[in-house]
């Protein structure tokens, strides 16, 4: 058994630290790793989480189990089914008050598959950079969580489809072919070593005439419709961007939504949008772009599967 641990101290009421570590479906926000959490109640004080987050340029999966104890401003966590090189894994957060605000422990104990020394050093070094930037992000979002709910907000646009959900889905997740069937993508390279695990680079037009650039990761869910991505390097006015694209059956054939969760990158915003811009014009700027795009590529779709099947 293999122990790391990692310390940092927070400008921040131990409260609001703790309410950091304790919701763990805001993560993929916060934690620049992690990429998708879903959540299912256990019991009164327990949680099972399902955590897709990158590693080593890997996307990695695992399940675990997680005991709070806000009294104690404990979390402590458990592996249920973890990924290899991973063969156990558990630790626990720890909040404490300190001079001038909170020092936050990171926990970590692990064993490697056949306790193989290469999968060993492997988990060590992905855990203990991973560590760090948790730390560091749990740190920036504590510090600044007066502003959260003006800087991080969520949207979604939706389409009715005349015909099958299935074929909604494929198109969306033929990002391959975006960059002739999409005006707004200006380029776009793609790869998908493991099935379903999508590497994006894309440079995008927005109705301004400018073209950002993102770099993103997609796991691709065929038996739940469902397209789940972050933007690992956003455009500069955001410090984070999570997105989903779903589609369901309806009686009339399909219906396609997408969703987006931005945080709002308070330090370009001028630089961005002009001296006078606000986190306010910074909203409203992404939802236009974002959405527009998004409802371009969804309109898009409507049309090449009605066609299809005209």
């Amino acid at each position: 058994m293999s122990h790391l641990s990692h310390t940092i101290d927070i400008d921040a009421p131990v409260e609001v630290v703790y309410g950091v570590i304790a919701d763990a479906t805001a993560w993929p926000q916060h934690f620049a790793p992690t990429i998708r959490v879903e959540r299912s109640a256990v019991n009164a004080t327990g949680e099972r989480l399902r955590i897709w987050a990158t590693a080593n340029g890997e996307v990695k999966s695992w399940t675990s189990r997680r005991e709070l104890d806000p009294a104690a401003r404990r979390i402590s966590f458990r592996q249920e089914v973890s990924a290899p090189p991973v063969a156990s894994m558990a630790g626990e957060w720890l909040v404490t008050s300190v001079a001038g605000g909170s020092r936050l422990t990171l926990r970590h104990d692990f064993t490697a598959t056949d306790d193989d020394p290469a999968g060993l050093a492997w988990i060590t070094e992905v855990t203990d950079r991973n560590s760090e930037i948790e730390l560091a992000n749990v740190k920036a979002v504590a510090q600044r969580w007066d502003r959260l709910p003006d800087l991080v907000f969520s949207f979604s646009d939706s389409v009715a489809v005349d015909g099958p959900a299935q074929a909604v889905y494929d198109f969306l997740r033929d990002a391959a072919r975006w960059s002739e069937r999409l005006p707004h993508v200006a380029r776009l390279d793609i790869s998908e070593d493991v099935p379903g695990i999508q590497w994006m680079a894309m440079d995008t037009r927005t109705k301004d005439g400018s073209t950002h650039t993102t770099e993103s990761v997609r796991i691709c869910e065929p038996d739940r419709l469902r397209i789940t991505y972050k933007q690992l390097v956003p455009p500069s006015l955001m410090t984070a961007h999570t997105g989903v694209w779903t589609v369901r059956e309806t009686p009339e054939g399909a219906e396609a939504c997408s969703e987006h969760t931005v945080t709002v990158n308070e330090a370009t915003v001028t630089d961005v949008l002009g001296p006078d811009a606000t986190v306010a014009t910074a909203r409203d700027f992404i939802r236009r772009a974002a959405g527009g795009n998004s409802v371009a590529t969804l309109e898009l779709a409507k049309k090449h599967v009605e066609n299809s099947v005209a």
